[in-house]
């Protein structure tokens, strides 16, 4: 594979980089286009990289590519990733256009990395399975089927395609689901995700006057939405740092001591997690170490608050309405209807009477486990070893892919994770980028997969 990348890398970058071009951003309707633009085109490229077939396929939402080659295998590994994006803003934060790639080094190593928006999350990864599929039809490797299936709804919670998956469990009958849209723990030891967290997402509306009042008229006489919205967010952890909802912890499992350990032999150097963010100390749930709190513990965080005036100048008003964001991690086995009906449930009975609150669930999906004693984890972990030269470390990821844990339940398979991003390419943040040692490796790593799965 080495020797097909180094013969190919101009190409690779070009087919890469017409995909990066496309500013396929589900969140923002203006982007329809767009979307159906990057759907073709990854049709185009799984076709000439040996795919039997690969088509567009409409949804209830944003359309889906399915591609597939068949060589009567007795194992079919099935592909997931997503064509999505985030929204670049803000732009002004962005070093250079974030849909037009580019190749620079990195600020702090000197590094050579692909800079835009997706060159990671999930282009950039989801590129490697192409890449990784045709060295290995070329070159006459091939001992699986391969079906591919790529979405354009992940980055907004993936709500069209529980229901695609379900009405097409046939097409997608497989032995594992293949992911790359993760992080390893560092760029010492690579790793690979044996979990990751479900979320509960929603937005908070308080309602006080129904229009904008003067601060001076009615200032201290009626109850001003945005500080009751604060006292509001401010009550739902408790000193400890835990998530201050009834019945919040309830399916959440405590793991052994055992366990903590096994997580906790992944390297991790607080000083230098402090470094690169910034920060003086890290705060958290009282108990448990920076390590399990992103990956074996629930949080709950406000991703967005606003209402009122926020121009320039001065504007002496009381606002009639305040909002809000929220949003939940939660472990395997919390499941996110409840946790959103928990949630919907207590803030409507600590809502003081001189204002109305409403919440209004955005998205969700629960997490899942995968056994560390799977053939597909075994297969990944010696693949991912001969590539790094060291064995990979299993983690348990803090972010949430929805649609995994839906595509277990429908499809009765275990979806596996061999991410290969890290901390420093600030995916969903200006300037995302991806080392091109990453993408080589993971290229190399995929195809030695499939060798020893």
């Amino acid at each position: 594979m080495k020797a097909y990348i180094k013969n190919n890398k101009e190409r690779f970058f070009e087919e890469l980089f017409s995909l990066l071009r496309i500013p396929s951003v589900s969140a923002q309707p203006e982007h329809k286009d767009d979307m159906y633009r990057c759907a073709n085109r990854l049709t185009e490229l799984l076709m000439e990289a040996g795919a039997d077939s690969a088509q567009v396929f409409e949804t209830a939402g944003h359309p889906v590519v399915f591609g597939s080659k068949d060589i009567g295998a007795r194992q079919t590994v099935l592909v997931y990733g997503h064509y999505d994006v985030q929204p670049p803003e803000p732009l002004e934060k962005w070093r250079t256009n974030p849909f037009e790639p580019v190749i620079a080094p990195d600020p702090a190593s000197g590094e050579e990395a692909i800079y835009a928006r997706g060159a990671n999350d999930d282009k950039g990864q989801l590129f490697m399975h192409i890449k990784a599929f045709e060295f290995l039809v070329r070159s006459g490797q091939i001992r699986h089927n391969v079906k591919f299936i790529f979405e354009g709804e992940e980055e907004i919670g993936s709500p069209s395609l529980p229901a695609w998956v379900e009405a097409h469990k046939e097409l997608l009958k497989a032995d594992v689901i293949l992911v790359s849209d993760t992080t390893m723990i560092s760029e010492k030891v690579p790793s690979i995700n044996c979990g990751m967290r479900g979320l509960a997402y929603l937005e908070v509306t308080v309602t006080g006057p129904n229009k904008d009042l003067h601060s001076g008229h009615y200032g201290g006489a009626v109850a001003n939405p945005i500080n009751e919205l604060c006292a509001l967010i401010a009550s739902l952890h408790d000193e400890d740092g835990r998530v201050n909802i009834p019945g919040f912890y309830d399916d959440v499992v405590e793991l052994s001591a055992e366990d903590r350990a096994l997580l906790n032999k992944a390297p991790f150097d607080l000083e230098e997690y402090k470094a690169f963010l910034d920060i003086n100390e890290v705060k958290g749930e009282k108990g448990y170490n920076t390590l399990e709190r992103t990956a074996i513990r629930p949080c709950l965080d406000v991703c967005g608050i606003w209402g009122g005036y926020t121009g320039a100048g001065a504007k002496t008003v009381l606002p009639s309405t305040a909002h809000a964001k929220v949003s939940m991690r939660l472990v395997p086995w919390q499941q996110s209807a409840k946790i959103t009906q928990l949630f919907q449930e207590h803030l409507r009975r600590i809502a003081p009477p001189y204002v109305k609150v409403d919440v209004q669930p955005c998205e969700g999906g629960d997490g899942f486990l995968i056994p560390l004693s799977s053939p597909a984890y075994q297969a990944a972990s010696r693949a991912m070893a001969e590539v790094y030269g060291i064995e990979p470390v299993p983690a348990r990821g803090g972010g949430s892919i929805a649609i995994l844990a839906d595509m277990q339940h429908i499809l009765g398979i275990d979806p596996l994770l061999m991410g290969f991003g890290l901390e420093r390419d600030t995916i969903h943040s200006p300037n995302e980028s991806y080392l091109l040692r990453q993408l080589f490796a993971g290229m190399e790593s995929i195809a030695l997969f499939y060798k020893y799965f």
